[in-house]
């Protein structure tokens, strides 16, 4: 079986091909046009008569970023127009009683209402389409009160505005996310339509070049972890914004499992941000809601945390004579100065490069330039700029483990992307890591969990009743359980004894339980799962090193500080301790 995976970063394109049990890799520079760098990774890793096509894409996630969706109206119970205007109380950020929260995607102009009331027992008030006033949007979101369990007014608004604006993509919320909680489910509606037209012509346009180029129809990456189709990509693209990180966490489970790990930390640290994500029991954490460009999206997603800190990020000191190291970023064009593509400003991997710590070539043929390097550092000391760069990142790694009550002692390191394993030693140092897992294919990791995925369409169903109410519950999935009179929720995997499960994950999470309170069952979770191909990577040549120094591999370099042993025997995977 030959299967191609190509993920789309912002500095290089990835691709892994699999094909009879051989993987190759290949890394292109990220062009502006994504379909174009997807297509030319194809052609480098020598894709042809393939027959599954997986891609994860920053398009959604770009557009939302940089607020280049559709013109896009928003349909709301008449009396809740503001609702995206609202949000909840909770500051843009604590400490700053006047800092703002990110516009929403909507301007209060296009935000209208129709008359209708449900409430959470039935109909109130019956729908008046005649109340809907002319909407001029090429796409449109639809959130009416309590649609979660009653959606028939939202069925009926979504046909009459498919009718009025038949190109307009027309979003409702109990299609995308049926759960209560006005505020976040219209915000992911809205953003669901907001990049509704965007993300279909790419979608459209790379299925008709890939046709063009005798590759099958791709299948995208979801946030959850599966893959999903083009339609159903083009139809709701808020199931796509964490894409490309979310093949890195599936397949860091891959390694890290192989090699008995079944408990990791996947830590991806490419050219523009650093993913990080927990994997426990073999399986890649999910989170129900995540912030996306300061808009929260209430779908299944990989919990990762994202900081912006990459090999491209960009130092500089401040007013107050900090050192500061990103979010900005050079990115792939013109990408850190010791690119030799005209970047000026001084980047990690300058400072990487100054530190003896990277090859005169990197993988992708990118060589090195020193001499630019040391004119764009200056008088920044290079250490300095790597132990600033380490410190982000180990605040995202303790946001995974630490905050979470789990030691970081007790999961090996799993790192990956092009940057990741030259600062892993020194972060698993600080955190008490004992063990550092780097594969033959970091540099390419998140391609290969592309190809590795599983088909996965997730389902949730709100209930609101009190556990010992709730009846027979499906076997396989997870609950979302609170104690009576808490406003928000733990999620617990299905099991027999699911009371004694949640007052465990509350114990551990809080540091008490209360058993004899009532436990409200809010929501259950399940997913239609289709296994992923199964393969198994081909062995690598066998390595032993001993820091400090370099070991060079296909997609990245490992750097191996005093008094760190890199051994690989038997397997594509190098795994460092200490010595």
């Amino acid at each position: 079986m030959r299967i191609l995976g190509v993920d789309v970063g912002g500095t290089f394109t990835d691709a892994v091909l699999l094909a009879d049990g051989e993987v190759r890799t290949a890394k292109v520079p990220t062009a502006a046009r994504q379909a174009d760098s997807v297509l030319e990774a194809a052609r480098a890793v020598g894709a042809d008569d393939v027959e599954r096509f997986t891609h994860g894409t920053t398009v959604a996630t770009n557009a939302l970023l940089e607020r280049k969706g559709a013109r896009t109206a928003f349909v709301a119970t008449e009396g809740f127009e503001h609702l995206l205007h609202l949000r909840r109380q909770t500051r843009a950020h604590l400490y700053r009683l006047c800092a703002p929260h990110p516009e929403p995607l909507v301007p209060l102009e296009r935000c209208v209402g129709v008359r209708e009331r449900v409430g959470p027992e039935g109909m109130l008030e019956p729908l008046e389409l005649g109340s809907l006033p002319p909407l001029d949007a090429d796409a449109v979101a639809i959130c009416l009160l309590h649609s979660y369990r009653f959606p028939e007014h939202e069925r009926a608004v979504a046909d009459e505005l498919r009718r009025r604006l038949p190109e307009a993509h027309v979003v409702a919320s109990h299609e995308l996310a049926p759960e209560f909680r006005e505020y976040e489910r219209a915000s992911t509606t809205a953003a669901d339509a907001y990049l509704g037209p965007v993300t279909a012509r790419y979608l459209r346009a790379l299925s008709f070049a890939a046709a063009g180029a005798g590759l099958p129809e791709p299948l995208v990456m979801r946030s959850s972890g599966g893959v999903a189709t083009i339609d159903e990509a083009a139809a709701h693209p808020a199931l796509v914004l964490v894409s490309g990180p979310a093949g890195g966490a599936v397949g860091a489970a891959r390694v890290a499992a192989a090699e008995g790990f079944p408990n990791a930390i996947a830590f991806d640290m490419g050219g523009t941000s650093t993913d990080v994500c927990l994997i426990v029991d073999g399986v890649a954490e999910r989170a129900s809601e995540r912030l996306v460009g300061g808009v929260p999206i209430r779908l299944p997603t990989v919990d990762i945390h994202t900081v912006g800190a990459g090999g491209g990020s960009i130092a500089r000191v401040d007013a107050g004579g900090a050192l500061r190291v990103g979010p900005e970023s050079a990115g792939a064009d013109p990408g850190p100065a010791c690119y030799g593509r005209g970047g000026s400003l001084p980047t990690v991997t300058d400072a990487n490069l100054l530190l003896g710590r990277l090859p005169a070539v990197l993988a992708g043929g990118v060589a090195l330039d020193r001499d630019a390097a040391e004119r764009a550092l200056g008088a920044l000391d290079p250490a300095a700029v790597v132990e600033v760069v380490n410190a982000e990142m180990l605040r995202a790694l303790r946001v995974v483990s630490v905050e979470r009550g789990h030691d970081p002692a007790d999961f090996a390191l799993v790192a990956f992307g092009g940057a990741g394993p030259l600062h892993a030693c020194a972060l698993a140092e600080e955190l008490g890591i004992r063990t550092v897992l780097v594969p033959e294919a970091a540099g390419v990791l998140s391609a290969l969990g592309l190809v590795a995925s599983d088909e996965r369409r997730d389902l949730v169903e709100s209930i609101l009743v009190p556990l010992a109410e709730a009846g027979e519950l499906p076997r396989k999935g997870e609950a979302d359980l609170r104690y009576a009179g808490q406003s928000f929720e733990l999620t617990v995997p299905l099991q027999a004894d699911l009371a004694s499960a949640f007052h465990a994950a509350h114990e551990a999470r809080y540091g008490y339980a209360e058993r004899e309170r009532t436990i409200e069952l809010v929501a259950v979770r399940t997913a239609d799962v289709r296994p992923g191909p199964s393969f198994e990577l081909p062995r690598a040549d066998p390595v032993r090193a001993t820091g400090p120094c370099l070991v060079e591999q296909r997609g990245s370099t490992v750097w191996l500080p005093p008094g760190w042993v890199g051994v690989r025997d038997g397997s594509s995977t190098l795994r460092v301790t200490r010595a």
